[in-house]
């Protein structure tokens, strides 16, 4: 549905298309950022400060004063427990790992790295700051995580967690920001800083095995035994990501038949066929990025994949391909509400404001509450770490749950846990997740949803966040009254940094990307998929008035 689809979305990469490694990593260090610039500052979106080295927007300057930023922080908070740290497979993590022990080291701060200098998905840095910090009050520990999450090749991230293990609330990131571009601003004076091998020589650095503990606790959260005994044949796709070496100790842990697709890890992710807009993105809910899975799909009894920091999920199932994400995390909302029965009664369903509106009906037939947030998993956290939000999921394939007993498990999303639950309500059910849908939507109704993105400079996207229901002419959307135009969510009352409009049986939603040059336009109808079509058609003109003025 999406017009702007480029003539290349779902082929294999051209070289064209690939990224020069050498020369991104050369401009990691030869090329500063001009904080004078807006778009070479440090700015955290919805999960961190990403960007490109060749465009200044992520630079050796930017890891260290973000870095410096953090200790900062944590010395003024009084966090001085260790700080867990972890890189996905993006060509601009290592270095920027590199940069940031350096910093770290130079501040005093004792820092756990990857045993072995392997991968680390976000779910295990959230899951070992945790266990780390179970039952402390002191000595409370934290992390980084180096991923531009599913972004292009050429991009590089960094986003830190508190405590709480989940991403950083905005006061949280907003003094980091500050900080740190008040550090570029004075050219780094206030960095403390050593050489990377003196640092990684210390004694402040130790190994920590994030693979064997966050595998070994897997079976506090997923029913291996059920998978096991019923022969559920799956297979993953780790898209090359920070996941790519945690699957098959998975299988061998907990014998399951899971086959792993490939195992390569190659920075230009020439193995990926390509997004919608033309770009290689890690996008494990995008149908053009996920094509060598799809092809899979009769193998297997029900296929995963995760992106880059496996933080998301894509799920296939024999019956329906892959699965729109809105449709999946449905599914593991009616399956896991049924199939928890230590759950707390008080414990809730979270979601995103752009999320279907199906999982709104799910959360009522289950005599649940739906705690409704903006755009962001961090919304997600407090809940998730005191058990009173028993799933929290965003639009975009993320999503995190408790554990069997009602316990914490991440307060970050967690894409490897949606994945294995595939085969487990496979196995329970005896129907895979495209059939468990398609029960859902024969007794609450079929949504017909899609999202159009389309590209937006700074100040495009400054004008549509701001966008407040007093500016909305319209009375209808698609021929129904429009019943109720929100910018902030209903269950915190946070600006939802866009607006969503709502009709009897429609809605769209527009808000800026926090962390691509684009904005996004939702929209959801229960009628048809030419209502929807519709309601798209009427949402892009709002929106394009909205940005003209």
């Amino acid at each position: 549905m999406n017009p702007n689809v480029d003539a290349l979305a779902g082929k294999p990469a051209p070289e064209t298309l690939l990224v020069d490694v050498p020369k991104l990593l050369e401009a990691y260090t030869a090329l500063r950022p001009d904080p004078a610039e807006p778009t070479q500052r440090v700015s955290f979106g919805t999960s961190g400060h990403r960007g490109s080295s060749f465009d200044r927007s992520f630079n050796e300057w930017h890891v260290l004063a973000i870095t410096q930023a953090i200790c900062d922080y944590r010395r003024q908070k009084g966090i001085n427990g260790p700080l867990y740290i972890g890189i996905d497979t993006h060509a601009l993590s290592q270095p920027a790992f590199e940069s940031a022990l350096e910093v770290l080291v130079a501040n005093e701060v004792a820092v756990a790295i990857s045993a072995g200098g392997e991968f680390t998905p976000t779910p295990a840095v959230s899951h070992a700051i945790l266990v780390h910090n179970r039952q402390r009050v002191d000595s409370l520990a934290d992390g980084i995580v180096v991923t531009p999450s599913h972004n292009p090749p050429g991009d590089g991230g960094f986003k830190y967690n508190p405590p709480n293990g989940g991403p950083a609330e905005t006061d949280v990131t907003s003094w980091i920001q500050q900080r740190a571009n008040a550090l570029l601003e004075s050219r780094l004076d206030g960095v403390k800083r050593i050489s990377y091998r003196t640092a990684r020589r210390s004694s402040l650095v130790q190994e920590h095995d994030f693979l064997g503990r966050y595998v070994d606790d897997l079976k506090n959260i997923i029913d291996f035994d059920v998978i096991r005994s019923a022969g559920v044949r799956m297979a993953v796709d780790p898209l090359g990501g920070a996941g790519v070496h945690y699957w098959q100790p998975i299988a061998q842990r907990y014998g399951i038949d899971l086959t792993v697709v490939s195992d390569v890890v190659d920075p230009t992710f020439r193995f990926m066929t390509v997004d919608w807009d033309g770009k290689i993105r890690m996008d494990p809910s995008s149908q053009y990025a996920m094509q060598r899975l799809i092809g899979l799909k009769d193998r297997y009894d029900v296929a995963a994949a995760c992106d880059t920091d496996h933080d998301r999920h894509g799920v296939v199932s024999r019956s329906a391909g892959l699965m729109q994400a809105n449709h999946y995390l449905s599914v593991m909302v009616d399956y896991l509400f049924r199939h928890r029965p230590q759950w707390a009664d008080r414990a809730s369903v979270g979601k995103t404001v752009v999320s279907s509106s199906l999982i709104d009906r799910v959360t009522e037939r289950l005599g649940r509450r739906l705690y409704e947030v903006p755009v962001g998993f961090k919304w997600f956290a407090d809940g998730l770490f005191d058990g009173s939000l028993g799933f929290g999921c965003e639009e975009s394939a993320g999503a995190s749950m408790l554990r069997h007993d009602g316990k914490v498990w991440t307060t970050d999303k967690d894409g490897i846990v949606p994945s294995l639950l595939a085969a487990e309500m496979t196995a329970r059910t005896g129907k895979d997740p495209g059939e468990l849908y398609a029960d859902l939507t024969e007794t609450l109704g079929k949504p017909y949803s899609s999202r159009v993105d389309a590209a937006a400079n700074t100040q495009q996207k400054a004008r549509l966040a701001k966008l407040s229901p007093q500016q909305l002419q319209s009375k209808e959307l698609a021929g129904e009254k429009i019943v109720e135009v929100l910018d902030r969510a209903p269950g915190n009352n946070a600006p939802i940094g866009g607006i969503k409009v709502m009709a009897e049986s429609g809605w769209f939603a527009a808000r800026p990307s926090g962390t691509e040059e684009i904005y996004k336009i939702y929209g959801e109808s229960f009628r048809s998929d030419e209502h929807l079509r519709e309601i798209l058609r009427e949402a892009q003109g709002i929106v394009d008035a909205a940005l003209a003025g």
